[in-house]
């Protein structure tokens, strides 16, 4: 009983601490699920791109769609900097940016010969993806930088577990429902009596409702949510002092630091992006992956919220408890790749063993992967400055998306290069063809080089940056401060 009156008793506290915020709260889960649905997007489209059996080297082009994230810096400044202040300092960008990705979705949605043709675009897709990211690159400088104000100063570390559950719901939508809805395979086998040879939605339907939806919810937003005047007010400053002023966050010694530590993190998992890539090639449906993805959904929404308590205090501590944990996970990641082939039945099916093997390891690498990914931004919120907080925050949120984005694109423009192929005939070596009634088949997988690459560089990373992570954890806010 006194344990229950106590976890009563802390849910209580935790509910009264939030009750001020909890409107604003709602609001930055929207806005962060819309966030999240270009990406989740782009992520199908990838998906699609796998299944159309292009190259490794053309889904690493396809890759650059997501590096607006790792290159907002850029724009950060003008975003933070120039705004009209009756409108308010954040809506004046986050109004634009949402408008104009609902008007570029309903004009995707009237091209839909650029995704499913037999020889897909890649250059012309990947500009257009890119620029839908950009775009969602300046509502994400907006909506973070109107987090650090929009929230009381006691509740401001959960800005992060709005930005995971928000944007984990919106790449959800983007993603799974998308690939499944659109799915004839899913659709007949779940939602319909009548089997038919088409999926529930189409690419532009799905385009065009969520081009109007974003539409529709920000000029909601632009005409009922008025921003809090504290730093709306603040005298304006040139872009070269705002340019001048990111220079000083980031010759700061402890973001140096975290700059190194953001930027070879991840390098160690950039296997976890081609494994599904190699379970397309492997002949595993793309829409089976995408219900193994809405099993886990319930697990990604509830953990940021239930991890939030312990991310509020000591935030890098349990990134280097998940690391490697997580490490681990990418070798059972490539053990079960390489005995997939062994799985698949003489139809060319995988029986259901197969998929709750997946489930276990995708289940056990969300475990590992959420809280690490909470605890950073929970540790960005805590140590931004709140004067320039939108840059601040970009700042980190930009070297931690770029210390994700280059290892992936490296890794899959090498894979082609590390692979030896060779025709099934003749025994001459191939890149993804032979001549007429030969078949091309991979002998070695250059996956296996990348993987014990980066398994190796994890080690050396954890070994090495523990003790200074530990040293970074203990400094005091003032260290992070450019006024102090």
């Amino acid at each position: 009983k006194m344990e229950e009156n106590s976890s009563d008793s802390t849910v209580k506290t935790t509910w009264n601490r939030l009750r001020p915020d909890r409107y604003n709260i709602v609001l930055l889960v929207l806005l962060y699920i819309l966030q999240g649905i270009p990406l989740g997007l782009a992520g199908s489209v990838g998906f699609i791109l796998g299944s159309s059996k292009i190259s490794y080297t053309e889904q690493a082009k396809f890759s650059f769609v997501y590096w607006p994230f790792s290159l907002k810096l850029l724009w950060a400044p003008i975003v933070d900097e120039i705004y009209l202040s009756k409108f308010g300092r954040r809506k004046s960008w986050l109004v634009p940016a949402q408008v104009l990705i609902g008007i570029f979705m309903l004009y995707l949605s009237q091209n839909p010969q650029l995704l499913y043709s037999d020889t897909p675009n890649i250059p012309l897709l990947t500009a257009l993806f890119f620029f839908l990211n950009f775009l969602a690159s300046v509502q994400d400088i907006s909506v973070d930088g109107w987090a650090l104000t929009i929230l009381s100063r006691n509740n401001v570390t959960y800005a992060s577990t709005c930005n995971s559950v928000g944007q984990t719901i919106g790449y959800f939508i983007g993603n799974v429902i998308f690939l499944a809805l659109q799915s004839a395979d899913v659709c007949n086998k779940f939602f319909r009596s009548v089997p038919q040879d088409y999926g529930i939605v189409s690419f532009s339907t799905f385009l065009k409702f969520w081009g109007y939806a974003f539409i529709t919810i920000t000029v909601l937003v632009a005409i009922f949510k008025r921003e809090s005047s504290t730093y709306s007010s603040v005298n304006r400053k040139s872009l070269y002092h705002m340019y001048y002023q990111l220079y000083q966050i980031m010759t700061l010694p402890p973001v140096k630091t975290l700059i190194l530590m953001l930027f070879t993190m991840k390098i160690a998992f950039s296997i976890e992006r081609i494994s599904g890539l190699k379970l397309l090639e492997f002949g595993v449906p793309k829409e089976n992956l995408a219900f193994i993805g809405t099993l886990l959904v319930p697990l990604q929404i509830i953990l940021p919220v239930v991890i939030s308590k312990k991310t509020s205090k000591d935030p890098l501590d349990v990134i280097l408890g998940c690391y490697p944990r997580r490490l681990i996970l990418t070798f059972l990641f490539v053990v079960t790749i390489y005995f997939t082939p062994s799985f698949q039945l003489d139809d060319g099916s995988y029986p259901m063993m197969f998929y709750g093997l997946l489930l276990c390891l995708y289940f056990l690498n969300q475990l590992t992967y959420y809280p690490m990914f909470v605890s950073i931004m929970a540790f960005f919120s805590k140590v931004s400055d709140p004067s320039v907080g939108g840059t601040y925050m970009t700042l980190l949120n930009t070297i931690a998306n770029l210390g994700g984005s280059w290892p992936n694109t490296l890794m899959l423009s090498f894979l082609d290069y590390f692979t030896w192929r060779k025709c099934e005939v003749s025994g001459e070596s191939c890149v993804d063809s032979c001549t007429e009634g030969d078949q091309c088949l991979i002998v070695f997988d250059g996956m296996y080089i990348e993987f014990v690459i980066g398994f190796v560089i994890g080690v050396i990373w954890l070994l090495k940056m523990t003790p200074i992570i530990r040293k970074l954890s203990a400094l005091s806010e003032r260290n992070w401060r450019i006024n102090k």
